[in-house]
């Protein structure tokens, strides 16, 4: 079988070295017709145009240049692999190219693993209140009473919240299994049965909210989450609580979670906020009951070899009439564009 040919658009281009360590590019050229030293960064110039004409895959990653359908030199694609979470979002009209035929996947189960585990850590560290007793030690330089701390501290049968079986939300119910919790769901697409498989129990949003000791987001942004976590939703926390966000920042009302938060009454772990960072005289910078972190939840450092080896996987099984690991319905995401 010819071997396929492939052109890598991601932006900055080093980003491509940092995704694909040497073997991983052994393996593509092995696989595909590629220039591994040549990353597309636009598609607005002649050159760009020149070197898409006549790929068969595109190879794209985070800040890939948007395809045009109606462009000429894209009209010979057969399939787009992305290094991120969903191919869709370097394609103008998604739909275009699933109606001629283009297949594409995508590496969110390889990203999943490493935002899970941020997840799980968060969860089980706010559930101990560790970063909140850290801050309080280093204010009063004395051990504290631990026999006097609320019967609610502790990860021994807590009720732990997941909103979204996303695949990082279902990643991190796997993680979650070996622990003594009790685990809600709400995910409007599950039934109850299916819940209990992902070792869960399924609830309305509110009753999770208001049931729950750490509440841990995870579903994707759509006009349908944008906002949802909002002002009454929050108010439904339990003193004490902790939200834990490494969704999308949107998915929250900030003004809401601010105000909430000023209150001193819940804690929040956010990984991700809308804007993105805060503005700089934004409350979250100097409450002392958020920790804050600057969206690293995900792959970072040497985890994204984990995405560049999917990719790589995913570009030898098209290269050998395979169908994908991992595909992504570009007719789905034309309707729902997730992000």
């Amino acid at each position: 079988m010819t071997r396929p040919r492939a052109v890598l658009a991601m932006n900055p281009p080093g980003l491509a070295r940092s995704l694909f360590d040497e073997d991983a590019l052994a393996r593509l050229r092995r696989a595909a017709d590629i220039d591994t030293d040549l990353v597309l960064t636009e598609i607005d110039s002649a050159h760009s145009r020149a070197v898409l004409d006549g790929a068969d895959v595109l190879v794209a990653g985070w800040n890939a240049p948007v395809v045009p359908a109606s462009l000429p030199c894209a009209s010979r694609l057969r399939a787009v692999v992305y290094a991120g979470g969903v191919a869709a979002t370097c394609l103008d009209d998604p739909g275009t190219f699933a109606a001629r035929g283009v297949v594409a996947a995508n590496a969110r189960a390889a990203n999943s693993g490493p935002v899970a585990e941020y997840a799980l850590a968060m969860i089980l560290l706010a559930g101990k209140r560790v970063l909140p007793a850290a801050q309080e030690y280093r204010r009063t330089r004395a051990l504290p009473d631990n026999l006097a701390v609320p019967a609610w501290t502790g990860n021994y049968r807590q009720t732990v919240g997941i909103v979204g079986a996303s695949t990082v939300g279902r990643a991190v119910l796997r993680l979650l299994r070996p622990f003594d919790l009790d685990v809600l769901l709400y995910d409007p697409t599950l039934t109850a049965e299916e819940t209990a498989g992902l070792g869960a129990r399924w609830v309305e949003l509110d009753d999770l909210m208001r049931s729950s000791q750490v509440v841990s987001l995870h579903q994707p942004l759509t006009p349908l989450t944008r906002g949802q976590i909002d002002a009454g939703r929050l108010a439904l926390m339990r003193d004490g609580a902790t939200l834990v966000n490494t969704a999308r920042g949107a998915v929250v009302d900030q003004d809401a979670l601010t105000a909430e938060l000023r209150t001193g009454r819940i804690d929040a772990v956010l990984d991700v906020t809308d804007p993105e960072p805060p503005a700089p005289d934004s409350d979250l910078w100097t409450l002392g009951n958020v920790v804050l972190t600057p969206h690293m939840a995900g792959s970072m450092g040497g985890e994204l070899h984990r995405i560049g080896d999917a990719v790589t996987s995913e570009i030898e099984r098209f290269a050998a009439g395979l169908p994908f690991a991992h595909p992504e319905d570009l007719s789905f995401s034309a309707r729902a564009r997730v992000r």
